[in-house]
């Protein structure tokens, strides 16, 4: 069923002022932004974000939770699609990388603004994470032989801060290709007592 034209408009609008959000809160901080801020980023009264959301924090929420739920639900779907775990592997980086290229203000208010959230959507949040993280382990243990699983579940995490370094380096395809390249090295090169063993 299609939505109707006063649906999508207001889905349009919400849309807006969420981009607005990120791009306002990731330069000035949470803290620091209004409602009126908001609205006027979107050609709106302050007040009239109420119909969208019930207040600021309301929007911090849908900001994180919502980009929380989307990398957990988009790295299922690529696991789901691949033909093997390398493919699945190859297949979360460049999701990862994407995403990271795409939302590079998201990061920058995750990293700063996750404690002013309510500890409900903290706790969600979080929880989101751990899934996602744990989705990454799950293929690394098909891929990297010999190894526990908080081993993987460290290179996982650091791979996570190369990647989501982005807001600090260039978005170009080389830059893309590059983290991309970096990140299955990182993923999958033999650990330090793996090739002490080896000797």
């Amino acid at each position: 069923m299609s939505a109707t034209p006063r649906t999508q408009a207001k889905a349009d609008r919400r849309d807006a002022l969420l981009s607005a959000a990120a791009s306002m809160f990731a330069e000035r901080g949470f803290e620091r932004v209004s409602l009126d801020d908001l609205g006027g980023a979107v050609g709106v009264s302050g007040p009239a974000v109420y119909r969208h959301f019930s207040g600021k924090q309301a929007v911090l929420a849908a900001l994180l939770v919502d980009t929380s739920e989307g990398l957990w639900q988009g790295g299922q779907r690529v696991v789901t699609e691949a033909a093997d775990a390398r493919a699945a592997l190859s297949g979360l980086i460049d999701f990862h990388v994407d995403f990271a290229l795409a939302n590079a203000d998201v990061i920058r208010v995750q990293d700063r603004d996750l404690d002013s959230l309510t500890e409900t959507d903290r706790h969600r949040v979080r929880l989101l994470q751990r899934q996602y993280v744990e989705l990454w382990v799950d293929v690394l243990e098909r891929v990297v032989e010999g190894e526990a699983r908080p081993t993987l579940r460290t290179r996982a995490h650091a791979v996570f801060g190369l990647i989501n370094s982005t807001p600090h380096s260039g978005r170009d395809r080389r830059s893309r290709d590059l983290l991309a390249t970096m990140a299955l090295a990182a993923l999958t090169a033999p650990s330090r007592t793996a090739r002490t063993t080896a000797r």
